[in-house]
């Protein structure tokens, strides 16, 4: 297991982790296998996502948004129920296959943080399995 230690600047933004993760997969000196990789976090996400066009990423941050307003109202306690929520309906991990030392992501996909409370210091959890 490797913990990836990431510094978001934004209160919500996504960013792509993929060579991060890759290298960390490499270190185990495993060829073939499955990478998992997990935040501990409730306001923040790992998503697979299209890398190649920044303004997508601000389109999907946007319908996050709209999706889950912040100062709507909720009943939690906290000022960041709307991250909570984000977070859940996006998930925190993914598991990607890697194959002669390549993660086999789409040729547009790439892995992604999910910013939605930030900024922080974000724990990443990179898990081979091979």
């Amino acid at each position: 297991m490797t913990e990836l230690k990431i510094n978001t600047r934004h209160t919500s933004e996504m960013v792509d982790i993929t060579e991060e993760v890759r290298e960390a997969a490499i270190k185990k000196g495993i060829k073939s296998g499955l990478v998992a990789v997990f935040t501990p976090h409730t306001t923040c996400s790992i998503v697979l996502f299209e890398n190649i066009d920044p303004k997508l990423r601000r389109d999907f941050l946007e319908a996050m948004g709209r999706i889950a307003p912040a100062g709507y109202g909720y009943h939690h306690q906290g000022e960041n129920a709307a991250a909570h929520i984000k977070s859940a309906i996006c998930g925190a991990r993914v598991v990607v296959p890697m194959e002669n030392a390549k993660l086999m992501v789409g040729q547009w996909q790439g892995i992604f943080l999910c910013e939605f409370d930030g900024p922080r210091e974000r724990r990443v959890i990179v898990q081979v399995i091979g």
